[in-house]
């Protein structure tokens, strides 16, 4: 019995979990241990001796029993303690969020718009932010005296005998087009403009035009009209339309101010003033070396900031030039 006794308390004491633990009980202690053996030939032993042996049978299992229960505490708590390490959180560390980015809605409303026209078969055309004034004036039949090639209007790069500016709408780009490409020819050219607007709630120095041309044999205003009825509707559904009102611009004759019929404007359906258009200058034709009398052409814009401020209820121009990712992560991926 000793033998028993002590090779339960090495086992015991060997256990390092309570899988082992469990294990060394079953074989120690259980129903085919030495030791329930042990009891069960008590059966056996003489009456007068039978108090003897129980005694001693009785002071092996307590002595046992004693020790694994020890044993137990010992490892419930190393194991309770090593829990709590694993698991232990630092409550004074930051949160580890993660928030789902999210482009800003300019560039995802200018891509859709592109896209609108792309679905068309036009072309989408880039060129340079810092642009010849020739481009940018003199060949859209701008004169010299206009008061948009003010320096009060214009940003003019120094020297100012360079003739360079920062391009004040993207027409350059059209013109450019026209000379790069075989007629005829079907572009929109989106892309930043810049004039000395003070930064306020419904202008910036910085802004984004996305125009139109397209060179063609017997174009009209009819065309113009098509063209923009399906881009609005593309845009603002089956209900919105266009209204061509007469005015006056250098590169387009006759010329009209673009307005809008917003059936899901957030004040209530009405009509915005949203752009320009009309038919493209005889002389913006020759300046392209295109002949006005073989071929005609039309052209418009539209601001991609003032289109995002009606279609998507922005009150503020300052939401869309501080860089607060609020403002984006409202959009996500779609506009």
């Amino acid at each position: 019995m000793s033998a028993a006794v002590d090779a339960a308390l090495a086992a015991i004491s060997a256990a390092t979990d309570s899988a082992a633990l469990k294990t060394v009980r079953t074989e120690h202690t259980g129903e085919f241990s030495p030791l329930a053996q042990f009891n069960a030939l008590m059966r056996s032993v003489p009456g007068d001796q039978k108090a003897a042996a129980g005694k001693l049978v009785g002071g092996a299992r307590g002595r046992v029993n004693q020790a694994l229960a020890a044993k137990e505490a010992e490892i419930v708590e190393a194991e309770a303690t090593a829990q709590l390490a694993a698991e232990a959180v630092d409550v004074t560390a930051a949160a580890s969020t993660w928030t789902a980015g999210a482009r800003h809605p300019l560039p995802l409303l200018q891509e859709r718009i592109a896209d609108v026209f792309v679905g068309m078969g036009w072309e989408v055309a880039e060129g340079p932010e810092l642009e010849s004034e020739w481009f940018n004036f003199d060949a859209l039949n701008f004169d010299e005296d206009h008061p948009a090639r003010a320096m009060q209007d214009t940003f003019f790069i120094e020297p100012t005998n360079a003739h360079l500016v920062l391009r004040t709408h993207t027409s350059p780009v059209q013109l450019r087009a026209l000379l790069s490409r075989e007629l005829p020819v079907y572009v929109v050219a989106p892309g930043r403009v810049y004039r000395t607007d003070e930064l306020d709630a419904t202008h910036t120095p910085v802004f984004t035009q996305i125009e139109g041309i397209a060179i063609d044999k017997g174009l009209t205003m009819a065309h113009l009209r098509g063209t923009l009825d399906h881009f609005v509707k593309a845009m603002f559904g089956d209900e919105a339309k266009v209204r061509l009102r007469p005015n006056y611009f250098p590169f387009t004759e006759p010329s009209a101010e673009l307005d809008l019929w917003h059936p899901t404007f957030s004040g209530g359906a009405r009509w915005i003033e949203w752009g320009g258009c009309g038919m493209v200058n005889a002389n913006v034709l020759r300046s392209a070396g295109i002949d006005p009398e073989v071929y005609s052409g039309f052209a418009f814009g539209v601001g991609v900031e003032r289109a995002l401020m009606f279609r998507n209820d922005v009150k503020d121009m300052h939401d869309m030039v501080e860089g607060d990712v609020r403002f984006s992560q409202q959009y996500g991926m779609n506009v």
